[in-house]
């Protein structure tokens, strides 16, 4: 009996140990390539305001003060803070000397989801410093400069005020579109009070639709020899002022997309066109920071959608602009996004899309060399692995019964509407279709991050690789450096290089008498090219991506020296030479 209880006790003592050590355990189990304790809490499979991505920018500066900054680069036109975070190594040196990333989203308000990939990268990047070597490293060499809404009023209106799924496109002035002498008097009315602007039925002895006898959400349009049953009225709206026209006079029109300082034209050629190359507060403030900042080398916007990886020109009459050179570079980075985002296309926009004056991603490239690209978010490829197409009804219908359960559309109701008469009011919702639904949010917007990696990491990395020292005689010391570029892309795009948009590259040689100086251009057959002024501070007009260049001095006397590289775009590189 004795031995029984022991047993017992034992096996009790056992169990409570296995217990408090369960206990003890994590109570998760980490997921590979997501942060494991992130600092800054965040949910991403949601949309936030404003006034959301500024609380999550603010902590994510406050949690990681050497990573992080936050600026405010300018004011909207309702006076809101144009807030960037700049991300880097601080310890590692000043993130404006470093080859720079420049990120931006929302500028086209409905275009909403750009502002959330955008500011997934910082708080990826910030919350995975300590836990990956390649970020760490990323970090030390690199700069990010996030801008996740450049359009922060009208993104709050679409969010907060009954819109549809492509409304408002501009920013919060407010325009007389219809040319009656008044402004913003006719916009759309939510007829419901749903916070969603959907369509307009009614029955009509010649109407053209009848609703899908197998999906009643859905209209069909009928055979040309056939009657329907339903006319298609639009948006909802009512005839506020009196003109008999509905919905013709909200808020813009323009394009934010057309305001940028390169190949701009005026309205009547450029639809949506403003006043004048960044008459739009928001774009100028982007500009003078951009401006402010040589070290920016590549650049990525966010739109929506249809799943693209755009790059310039955005006119055909711009196409002799990208250099075959650079368009290298370009087909290098885009073809390695479609790999890593499935669904999306490599395109150019005037090819593959449609003509654009005064674009900014054409600005960023045209008017200050910097690789750009624009993705277009959301492709309908996540839903079924299968690319539909934008628009597709029957995929969204599909959509919206299989995998939201019906939340992405408003079942049609009866109205009584002042000027139709009795109608219906239904259909998707403005947040669907455009947007992605919250469960593929976090992916789309981690791919697209790891394009916009790529394309920072392949920014210049230069190396002083190779230091030769030659005694020719007389006292006389003949020293020849190396410079290497890492990377794909050149400290001096061909764009930069044809207009002289920033300096040349500097290797200079501290600390001995330099008696000349010249760059190498073959060194097999000795071919230089003299420096006669400042011999100590070579210039070099561009070192090239995977390639290198040489230099070289004749300097007079023994001691130690330093030869340092000093590229806007490239960064700074040192080499501390010993004691002779």
């Amino acid at each position: 009996m004795k031995n029984i209880k022991t047993t017992a006790i034992l096996g009790i003592l056992s169990f409570l140990m296995n217990v408090n050590l369960v206990q003890g355990q994590e109570k998760f189990f980490r997921a590979i390539g997501t942060p494991h304790k992130p600092d800054v809490q965040v949910s991403w499979n949601r949309y936030y305001t404003y006034e959301g991505l500024v609380d999550i920018m603010q902590k994510i500066a406050k949690a990681h003060p050497n990573l992080a900054r936050l600026e405010s680069i300018g004011k909207s036109y309702e006076g809101r803070d144009i807030y960037l975070l700049t991300i880097s190594d601080f310890k590692t040196g000043d993130p404006d000397k470093k080859p720079a990333m420049y990120i931006d989203g929302n500028i086209h308000s409905n275009e909403i989801q750009g502002a959330e990939f955008s500011l997934y990268t910082a708080w990826y990047l910030t919350e995975m410093f300590g836990e990956l070597d390649f970020v760490k490293e990323l970090l030390a060499d690199k700069t990010f400069y996030i801008n996740p809404t450049i359009n922060p009023d009208a993104r709050n209106n679409f969010m907060n005020e009954p819109n549809t799924p492509h409304s408002p496109r501009s920013g919060m002035l407010v325009l007389d579109n219809d040319g009656d002498g008044k402004a913003g008097e006719d916009g759309f009315d939510d007829l419901n009070g749903d916070n969603h602007i959907t369509m307009m039925i009614r029955k009509s002895p010649t109407g053209r639709y009848i609703k899908d006898p197998m999906d009643p959400r859905k209209l069909i349009r009928v055979a040309d020899e056939e009657k329907g049953e339903y006319e298609m009225l639009g948006y909802e709206g009512k005839d506020t002022d009196g003109d008999g026209e509905v919905n013709e006079d909200g808020i813009g029109y323009y394009d934010p997309n057309r305001d940028w300082g390169w190949k701009w034209q005026p309205d009547y050629i450029q639809r949506g066109a403003y006043k004048y190359p960044f008459s739009l507060p928001e774009n100028r403030a982007v500009m003078e920071f951009v401006m402010k900042h040589p070290n920016i080398a590549g650049a990525q916007s966010y739109h929506n959608s249809g799943g693209m990886i755009l790059r310039g020109p955005g006119a055909e009459e711009d196409k002799e602009t990208y250099n075959a050179e650079d368009v290298k570079i370009y087909d290098a980075i885009g073809k390695k996004g479609e790999e890593l985002i499935p669904g999306y296309r490599y395109l150019v926009v005037y090819k593959d899309l449609y003509s654009v004056f005064g674009g900014e991603l054409d600005w960023f490239y045209g008017g200050r060399g910097i690789y750009t690209y624009t993705n277009e978010l959301m492709v309908s490829y996540l839903y079924f692995n299968k690319n539909a197409g934008r628009g597709n009804q029957d995929e969204e219908m599909n959509v919206d019964k299989y995998l939201t359960f019906g939340d992405a559309f408003v079942p049609w109701e009866d109205f009584e509407h002042p000027q139709y008469g009795k109608i219906e009011v239904g259909g998707f919702k403005k947040n669907f279709g455009r947007a992605h639904p919250g469960f593929l949010l976090e992916q789309d917007a981690h791919r697209n991050m790891a394009f916009t990696i790529y394309h920072a990491f392949h920014t210049p990395k230069l190396t002083i690789t190779d230091v030769k020292e030659e005694n020719i005689g007389g006292g006389l010391k003949q020293i020849t450096a190396t410079v290497y570029n890492e990377r794909l892309m050149p400290t001096h795009s061909s764009q930069d290089l044809k207009y002289n948009i920033e300096r040349p590259d500097y290797i200079t040689i501290s600390g001995a008498r330099v008696v000349t100086g010249m760059l190498v251009n073959d060194e097999d057959f000795n071919k230089v090219e003299e420096q006669k002024h400042n011999p100590e501070k070579i210039q070099v007009k561009n070192i090239p991506g995977m390639e290198s260049v040489k230099v070289r001095w004749i300097v007079s006397g023994n001691g130690k020296y330093r030869i340092n590289v000093d590229s806007v775009k490239g960064g700074t590189a040192e080499w501390r030479g010993e004691k002779s």
